[in-house]
């Protein structure tokens, strides 16, 4: 898939990273922030979720922050039900792709994007698990100027 093609035919974005408990979630809401011309339902999951976790405390902390709040988060695993044709799943990183195609028989390969890499970003978004807030902090940052860039994206191929 070309930049920008097709974008006008998804009805639901999942974000995925690896536990589902604090990138997918924090692009999930940033994307929610902005008023889209269609309704699309947005969504988060982890790619491996042994058990349902809530946002990580650093997360939830630098949304606070910044004006966001998500009560009574769990992660949920992605599952084989939620590649459709009208389904755009957004990774983290190429490597988060990969296992994504490895691991569910349903996923569609032009379906499965890195978010830095559809909007024309050069790094991918950092995993701060196990870091500072000030690397959540970061991460965040950088979601947020690659999720308005999704936005724009959305919004101008309709």
């Amino acid at each position: 898939m070309n930049r920008g093609e097709h974008m006008d035919t998804y009805k639901k974005i999942i974000f995925a990273d690896s536990a589902g408990n604090s990138r997918a979630p924090m692009a999930a809401e940033l994307l929610k922030e902005y008023t889209m011309k269609v309704p699309i339902d947005i969504q988060a999951r982890g790619i491996v979720v042994l058990f349902p976790e809530p946002l990580n405390q650093k997360a939830e902390a630098v949304l606070i922050s910044n004006g966001i709040t998500l009560e009574n988060y769990m992660s949920s695993q992605l599952e084989e039900e939620d590649f459709a044709k009208d389904t755009l799943i957004i990774v983290m990183g190429s490597s988060d792709r990969q296992k994504v195609l490895d691991l569910f028989k349903n996923a569609i390969l032009e379906n499965v994007q890195v978010l830095t890499e559809l909007v024309g970003d050069e790094l991918e978004i950092m995993d701060p698990y196990g870091g500072t807030l000030q690397a959540y902090g970061l991460c965040y940052e950088t979601l947020s100027k690659s999720i308005k860039k999704l936005a724009a994206m959305l919004n101008s191929s309709l």
